[in-house]
């Protein structure tokens, strides 16, 4: 663990980061991230013959592998990598893979990075039957943990997953409710495993307390960090770059920053318009809400939003021991904001 990566500074670097850029950041993991993929795979051989090659599929398709790199590095920064954190890694890895595949259903999204989704070549019923095998599977390899204390954390932080996405789901087109409630979601559906990641990974690395919670408060912030970002690439970003289908969030009704900020600046007849186009949407109506997103400053707004829990989750570092793993994890906050910073041009 010895290349160290760029500190946060939000505005340091602009322009999309190239792959290489990423690759500079978890340098220090990247030996940690070839087990677990190779691991990963071998999970392939637990599922029965006839699903095994949606299970591949599912399994293959791990992206910048974001949470296992924080467990390697959680770990380094505060003790000793070992094999039980290569083993929560690809546990935290299968439940977040499980929960894409379910996303992409409810979504009606037909491509994610950058190739077709599972229901797309095999249809809903087995993607939501194939995401279920994966949780069932994670929560099966975390029960083989010596203490009883990984698989509680696993399966608790497992169901606060799904209740964000159930409250998600239950409140599209509700676009009454407020910045907290919005970001109360985020933290659950989406920043709670990169807290679990960060913490099980100091956990298990011999971290003292104090050091697992800090780490987890740093997950916590950078997690929603994240996920404000992604929901302002479906509207700002492209899908050459994103990898993925864009624009379903506004097609599904679901109430991200970018459309709360438009909701707040707007005057009564501005609310209007552009909740008549979100509750009535057709691919045609883009353009336009696209236009009234810039005309009030949607995407400076949410770029704001984001440098502020990017400074709690660096805030959260100063009480961990400073090294390359450490500095390592700054950078992956940094090249966050270097993503958000490339938005929209």
């Amino acid at each position: 663990m010895a290349v160290p990566a760029p500190a946060l500074n939000p505005h340091a670097q602009n322009g999309l980061a190239s792959p290489a850029a990423w690759d500079q950041v978890v340098a220090p993991a990247r030996p940690f991230l070839a087990r677990v993929t190779q691991r990963l795979a071998e999970q392939v051989n637990d599922f029965e013959p006839e699903i095994a090659e949606y299970a591949r599929y599912a399994l293959d398709n791990q992206g910048k592998q974001l949470r296992p790199a924080l467990v390697a590095l959680c770990g380094e920064a505060v003790g000793t990598v070992n094999d039980n954190l290569v083993n929560i890694a690809i546990i935290i890895e299968m439940i977040h893979l499980a929960t894409l595949v379910h996303d992409d259903i409810m979504d009606e999204a037909t491509v994610r990075r950058s190739r077709p989704t599972l229901a797309t070549r095999w249809g809903n019923q087995i993607s939501v039957l194939l995401g279920d095998c994966l949780f069932a599977h994670a929560l099966n390899l975390a029960a083989r943990f010596a203490t009883a204390e990984v698989s509680l954390a696993v399966s608790s932080s497992t169901g606060i997953v799904c209740t964000g996405e159930i409250l998600q789901t239950h409140r599209r087109r509700r676009w009454s409710q407020s910045r907290a409630e919005y970001f109360r979601v985020l933290e659950m559906k989406t920043a709670e495993l990169f807290a679990l990641a960060c913490e099980l990974g100091a956990k298990l690395a011999g971290g003292t307390p104090a050091q697992q919670a800090a780490l987890r408060r740093h997950g916590l912030a950078l997690g929603t960090a994240y996920q404000i970002y992604d929901d302002c690439l479906d509207v700002f970003g492209t899908e050459i770059n994103a990898g993925k289908s864009l624009g379903t969030d506004l097609a599904t009704g679901k109430v991200t920053l970018p459309v709360l900020v438009v909701l707040e600046r707007s005057s009564e007849a501005g609310r209007r318009q552009l909740i008549d186009r979100l509750d009535h949407w057709e691919p045609g109506h883009f353009a336009s809400v696209r236009s009234l997103l810039d005309e009030h400053g949607a995407l400076a707004e949410s770029a704001a939003v984001i440098d502020r829990y990017l400074n709690q989750a660096e805030e959260a570092l100063r009480e961990v021991p400073s090294g390359p793993a450490t500095e390592a994890l700054a950078g992956v906050a940094s090249f966050l904001s270097q993503q958000t910073a490339a938005l929209g041009g």
